[in-house]
């Protein structure tokens, strides 16, 4: 199938907004099942958000970053977890874009397929006749309840004898589950660990991981399309930063439908709105929400500028992606724990959204690809002339 109309970046975030209720109205379920309800799966679905990714010969719309923040966002604003899913999965969805085309045309027979994944390399793929035995155990794949597919990360075997990261495709079914996701937040992400024993992976659906992180292709088609110009990790970074902004957002506005008839316990103010202290908590939280949405979208500016020009990226502009991500997500977290704090003794009640979002915001902020202490050390090595402590990059 062939898209002929793509929707606007101003469309999709619309879509995205339109089925915030439907989320939060299954975000306690999906904590309590550990999984994403099936109506918001539907709504995402009929909303076109699992295409945002896929290539448009496909019936993708093979959109950019800045559009896939801008709709996570939103999604966030609705439940952390839904947001999480539909980032590693539209992640994923674009890795497969730079696999052979005959892989694609395997994966994408399936309208709005799923494919989650983990990039971590525990896993080891062996080369055997026509292709690799892959064998291991994964931590944290997010989305793997909804996926028809899944890539995997492993250290393979080389003609000389070496060893390399590479990335496998295989079909989630394909894969033992362990239920071990009992976690304090985005408990809904359904964030299992699986297992592979002895699976077979053609050679043509394993790709190298080195020449992911150099932003290079093993598609043809996809050649002239400016999203599938861009290296892995910056582009992954840049992504993962639309949940927590959504979660901040989330908790502003969760805060102040609370804040009317609300006082401050053993306080004279009868209303909490009148109160200086106040005042300065939701102006300082505004602030870090507006502030971690500059860092949000310089890094997808960044990324999608340089796809378009197909400009070669320096090692200093690739760090400061993963330092804007970083920034993002600590300056969301940072506006969540003032609202929180701000919020009562009440809202310790489960029935109250801002201590899921607080949860949630804790959960993702220690996700390797945007924690804010690793990516700001690595940032400061390259400005002070090192080298990177890390291949990610």
């Amino acid at each position: 199938m062939t898209t002929t109309s793509i929707p606007t970046r101003q469309e999709l975030v619309r879509r995205a907004s339109d089925i915030v209720p439907i989320l939060q109205k299954h975000a306690s379920w999906n904590e309590q099942n550990r999984r994403i309800h099936e109506e918001s799966l539907q709504a995402l679905e009929q909303a076109g958000l699992f295409r945002l990714r896929a290539p448009l010969r496909y019936g993708g719309y093979e959109s950019d970053i800045r559009t896939l923040v801008e709709v996570l966002a939103e999604l966030g604003q609705g439940d952390g977890s839904t947001a999480w899913v539909t980032f590693v999965l539209a992640a994923n969805t674009w890795l497969i874009g730079l696999f052979p085309d005959a892989v694609q045309d395997e994966v994408f027979t399936t309208p709005d397929v799923g494919v989650s994944g983990t990039l971590a390399p525990t896993g080891r793929a062996e080369r055997r006749d026509g292709g690799f035995v892959l064998n291991g155990q994964w931590h944290f794949q997010s989305g793997l309840w909804h996926s028809q597919w899944s890539v995997m990360a492993a250290m393979s075997t080389t003609p000389d004898g070496g060893m390399a990261p590479v990335v496998a495709l295989i079909p989630t079914a394909a894969l033992e589950v362990l239920d071990d996701w009992d976690t304090a937040g985005l408990r809904g992400t359904g964030s299992v660990s699986s297992i592979a024993r002895e699976v077979f992976v053609p050679t043509e659906r394993v790709f190298s991981v080195i020449s992911l992180l150099q932003g290079q292709s093993g598609s043809q088609l996809n050649a002239d399309a400016p999203i599938y110009r861009t290296p892995m990790v910056p582009t992954v970074a840049a992504t993962a930063s639309g949940t927590p902004l959504g979660l901040a957002k989330a908790a502003m506005t969760n805060f102040f439908q609370r804040l009317p008839g609300r006082g401050i316990a053993y306080t004279t103010y009868a209303k909490q709105a009148e109160a200086p202290i106040t005042h300065l908590q939701v102006a300082e939280a505004a602030m870090k929400i507006d502030e971690a949405e500059f860092h949000s979208s310089r890094a997808a500016t960044l990324v999608d500028t340089k796809a378009a020009s197909g400009e070669a990226w320096t090692l200093e502009e690739r760090a400061r992606v993963r330092m804007d991500a970083a920034m993002a997500t600590r300056l969301a977290k940072e506006a969540i724990d003032i609202l929180n704090t701000a919020s009562g003794g009440s809202s310790i009640y489960s029935s109250v959204p801002i201590q899921r979002i607080e949860r949630d915001i804790q959960a993702a902020s220690l996700q390797g690809m945007i924690n804010p202490h690793t990516n700001l050390e690595l940032y400061g090595r390259i400005l002070c002339g090192l080298e990177p402590n890390t291949v990610n990059i």
